[in-house]
């Protein structure tokens, strides 16, 4: 039986064929968001312990957690927690996103978008560049080292900054020097199953040059401080804040403008 992620990126493949076919890279080249400078997550990151709070409709394990079609007053209350960015989940099939998600969202705030997707073609790249994405989000589970490797010098030839996510020591083997952010995932995506004890476990086999960010499950102050204290730079967090879950209390530094 198919896990939840090979349904997911075999439905992928089959709406790349789509996009192909619906539009030109020119077209992508020709749009006017696609010369924009972008914004550094990468640099709000450094300034300060960050958060990248996260807008996703729904999930396979979670169900609906964002059913109000007014995104923009979630934006909203991300800019004011002092988000460092903030990453737009696009995919329709599985999560209720859209691409029109991420180009509302441009319109609406001046931080550092990440288009959280399952990418495997370069195709989606561009498509990103022209719906105002400053950052993109490549999965180790889906992609094979030399697949990564060239998406990610593709992102970059864009001035796309690279966010690269594993959630097991084996996808380690993975990295390449030009990615940007290391995501530490703590859901299993084949399983769905969450556990912070991903990122505690791997801390000490990650890269000390390259900033390391944590995601999924995290929900409390205590549980960033932790993080902080493992090397982690900042947190990528979704579901506890669509919910209101969130426990706040957090150091200052943490949510700073």
């Amino acid at each position: 039986m198919k896990s939840i992620l090979d349904q997911i990126v075999a439905n992928k493949y089959r709406e790349i064929q789509l996009l192909k076919q619906a539009s030109s890279l020119s077209n992508y080249i020709q749009s006017p968001l696609f010369n924009r400078p972008v914004i550094s997550l990468k640099e709000r990151i450094l300034d300060q312990f960050g958060i990248v709070a996260e807008i996703k409709r729904k999930s396979p394990s979670a169900g609906e957690l964002f059913p109000n079609p007014d995104i923009l007053s979630q934006v909203e209350s991300y800019e004011v927690i002092g988000a460092a960015g903030i990453s737009v989940l696009t995919d329709y099939s599985y999560f209720g996103g859209s691409i029109e998600d991420l180009k509302q969202i441009r319109r609406k705030t001046p931080l550092p978008l990440l288009r959280k997707e399952f990418i495997l073609d370069e195709y989606q790249l561009f498509e990103s560049k022209a719906a105002g994405a400053d950052s993109i989000l490549l999965i180790a589970s889906i992609l094979e080292k030399e697949q990564a490797h060239h998406l990610t010098i593709v992102a970059k030839s864009l001035e796309l900054e690279v966010l690269f996510e594993i959630h097991s020591f084996e996808e380690l083997n993975k990295l390449n020097d030009e990615i940007d952010i290391l995501l530490i995932n703590n859901r299993d995506l084949k399983t769905q199953e969450t556990n912070l004890e991903t990122s505690v476990r791997l801390a000490s086999y990650l890269p000390e040059s390259i900033l390391k960010i944590s995601a999924s499950g995290i929900s409390n102050s205590d549980q960033l401080n932790q993080l902080r204290s493992l090397g982690y730079n900042g947190a990528l967090i979704g579901e506890s804040l669509l919910k209101g879950n969130f426990q706040f209390g957090l150091p200052e530094k943490s949510f700073a403008p």
